[in-house]
């Protein structure tokens, strides 16, 4: 493959990925709204909120199985226009059970979009041989951050759901299907050894060994629990605890969006100069600070600092572990390997948004969200103790050494 066809299929990748933020943002940042609309009730809403990732994780896993027949960026490419739809689902129906249709449909299309971007985005990034994987999901913060001021516009106008998600979806359809005429696969070479069926290290392939991914998803877990926190409820902690109005409860959102953009943006500088254990290690202390603020803070402006501060420490450690799964994997000699770690790594992404929003919802009940606040907190301060796990020196992406690039990564998704 061409340095040109490289560049293009990371330029069309870094698209999907913030045509996904811009929808996730609209969705979770309008949620009192939704609710209010379907007059779901507060018991009620936590089982809503947990049904998206339960059924997302459920794609993921089947992502795994299709990948080997199809190649990922076949399901990039059907996965996204799905999740757009049902976005324009949630906000067109005016029964419940037509609410959680829409929100399941939305939670499939979103697992099997989740996989198959970031079986992509690993497999460019061991073609270029230097870290690029934050910059991917950077590209997701960018789109947050439009998809949350879109509906901070909607909130100020009180412009109803449709009208404040079909412009965006108008829009970001027929761009999204374009761009993917141009997503780049890695290397498939067909069949799998049959040392892979007997998880053997000379050839897991797709049968990576769990005990070697065990602390990455442990990782992947805590990151995420701390990010279903802000983003199921900092508007309404806001809203509810702090005392802003409905208009200012969008902010928290969008200001985390900010700063994991900026953080995303310069990390893979920092994982190439200065590796990505350390990188890990510094984002993961500033998240539980941010978290200590948020808990503590006496009014709405200094909890907008702390899910700020939230974004800027939690934005570098889901990346990375995604890079450390398909590291991992690619030992193995396989490339199938890779899309199997990340379709099961990426499952724990679900697993976080499945704890962590019953959880803080259930302690806040129970007890206070303040103090709810410090159950994530905890939890992803636990990273410190596997963040050997990310290792990204061993293989080229970090440290400052780069590895020589490989260009030939297969056949692009539109020569499928």
């Amino acid at each position: 493959m061409t340095d040109a066809r490289l560049r293009h299929g990371r330029a069309s990748l870094a698209l999907g990925f913030f045509a996904q933020g811009v929808a996730f943002a609209l969705l979770v940042t309008r949620i009192p709204a939704i609710q209010d609309r379907y007059g779901i009730s507060d018991g009620l809403l936590p089982a809503f909120l947990a049904a998206v990732p339960v059924l997302a994780g459920v794609a993921s896993v089947g992502t795994e199985r299709l990948v080997r027949a199809i190649p990922p960026s076949v399901v990039l490419r059907w996965a996204q226009p799905v999740v757009l739809l049902a976005l324009l689902g949630v906000a067109a129906g005016d029964a419940l059970w037509q609410a959680a249709l829409a929100l399941g449909l939305f939670g499939l299309a979103v697992g099997a979009l989740d996989a198959s971007m970031n079986m992509l985005g690993v497999s460019l990034q061991r073609a270029y041989g230097r870290s690029i994987m934050l910059g991917f999901h950077a590209t997701y913060s960018l789109g947050g951050i439009v998809g949350a001021s879109l509906a901070w516009a909607g909130a100020h106008w009180q412009l109803s759901l449709l009208v404040s998600y079909l412009p965006v979806a108008g829009v970001l359809l027929p761009v999204v299907l374009l761009g993917s005429r141009w997503y780049a696969d890695g290397e498939r070479r067909g069949a799998v050894p049959a040392a892979v069926e007997t998880g053997s290290r000379q050839g897991r392939g797709r049968g990576v060994a769990f005990a070697l991914l065990l602390p990455l998803c442990l990782v992947m877990t805590f990151a995420y629990i701390g990010d279903s926190t802000v983003s199921n409820w900092s508007a309404k902690y806001l809203q509810d605890v702090l005392g802003s109005s409905e208009e200012l409860a969008t902010v928290p959102y969008n200001a985390y969006m900010v700063t994991t953009l900026i953080g995303r943006a310069v990390g893979d500088l920092g994982v190439r100069r200065f590796g990505a254990v350390a990188v890990v290690r510094c984002g993961t202390v500033l998240a539980g600070i941010g978290f200590g603020v948020v808990a503590m803070a006496p009014g709405a402006w200094v909890g907008i600092l702390g899910f700020t501060m939230l974004g800027l420490g939690l934005c570098v450690i889901v990346p990375q572990t995604f890079a450390a799964a398909g590291r991992q994997a690619a030992e193995a000699g396989d490339p199938g390997a890779s899309d199997a770690a990340v379709a099961r790594l990426n499952v724990f992404n679900y697993v976080g948004f499945l704890i962590g929003s019953p959880l803080v919802g259930a302690l806040g009940d129970a007890w206070s969200y303040r103090w709810a606040m410090v159950v994530p907190m905890a939890l992803v301060l636990m990273t410190l103790r596997y963040a050997r796990s990310f290792g990204a020196e061993q293989a080229g992406y970090g440290g400052g050494h780069e590895r020589p690039r490989v260009v030939d990564v297969g056949r692009g998704g539109n020569e499928v």
